[in-house]
């Protein structure tokens, strides 16, 4: 199977570098975010140069990274040495341990410098930290980085309808974004549907899942019937559903492959099997009701994320 379409085949031809749609967000400038980008958890800071130059190269214009992450700089350095600085999406996220309204304000500054540009597309708290008890003060500081002008659209990540309702009621705004895990086997059709009553997009990470997610059956039978890999399958499953999506490669051809996934559709019955196969004990990350890890470098190093 060559996971190439016929649109990625004559861009190829033509010398054009491949593009993603874009989703048109529900906040109060209907900011239009490119729907396919490249994640960046995981890939050291030695590689994360050249990864981000390569998928700019290739056509990606939505790079995803965030503090806890550690390498915003490298992310920052491939955008200056491109000449892609201020032209493409660029989304972080702000850390457990930085939560808080001063703190938080100071964490987007330090991010800003990191990544070399003067605004951020998108600012996301990375996990509500419940425990802790500041998402609803630092959701406020987020608000003020977009009325300042210094953030063009605020967000979150892996917040649940509980959270979602409480810095709604609590600023009377809901984010534009809520970036969760969601691939077949884990589609949390819950907190899309919350999600959806109130305007706000879901954004999938690990929207690949474990292997058994591109292994299954459905993936498998509709990937055969349009002649794509099963990851291709998988990644037009969640942007003909509406969602955002960022899976991260460090292999060129996979990105190419990740990013190529416009040119055909599935039909109603391909996308009810994948649907069919949410399992609400699916996921690959943690519970955000329970996760309490700070994301200092220490943490994460200890954790193996970096």
């Amino acid at each position: 199977m060559s996971g190439r379409n016929q649109t990625e085949e004559r861009r190829e031809r033509a010398g054009e570098p491949l593009r993603s749609p874009g989703i048109e967000l529900h906040d109060a400038n209907r900011t239009v975010i490119p729907q396919i980008g490249f994640g960046t958890f995981q890939i050291p800071p030695e590689d994360t140069q050249r990864a981000v130059e390569e998928a700019l190269e290739i056509g990606y214009r939505h790079i995803d990274t965030a503090a806890a992450y550690y390498n915003e700089e490298q992310v920052g350095d491939a955008l200056k040495a491109t000449g892609m600085a201020g032209k493409v999406w660029v989304t972080t996220k702000l850390r457990n341990c930085d939560q808080g309204y001063d703190s938080a304000m100071v964490a987007f500054d330090e991010s800003r410098r990191r990544l070399k540009v003067d605004v951020v597309d998108m600012y996301l708290i990375h996990w509500p930290f419940p425990a802790a008890g500041f998402y609803r003060e630092t959701w406020r500081a987020l608000l003020r980085l977009r009325d300042e002008g210094a953030i063009r659209v605020p967000g979150v990540s892996n917040f649940l309808p509980a959270h979602l309702r409480a810095i709604i009621d609590d600023s009377g705004e809901a984010p534009a974004v809520d970036q969760i895990e969601a691939h077949p086997r884990f589609s949390q059709p819950g907190v899309r549907d919350f999600c959806a009553r109130h305007g706000i997009a879901v954004e999938a990470y690990s929207p690949l899942g474990h292997g058994g997610d591109i292994a299954s059956e459905p993936v498998e039978a509709a990937a055969r019937a349009h002649g794509v890999t099963p990851a291709q399958a998988v990644l037009r499953w969640h942007t003909q559903e509406g969602r955002i999506v960022i899976p991260k490669s460090k292999h060129a051809e996979r990105m190419r492959q990740n990013l190529a996934v416009g040119g055909f559709d599935l039909t109603d019955a391909e996308l009810a099997a994948v649907d069919a196969l949410d399992d609400p004990h699916g996921n690959v990350s943690a519970n955000p009701e329970t996760f309490t890890h700070s994301q200092s470098w220490a943490d994460q190093h200890v954790r193996g994320n970096i």
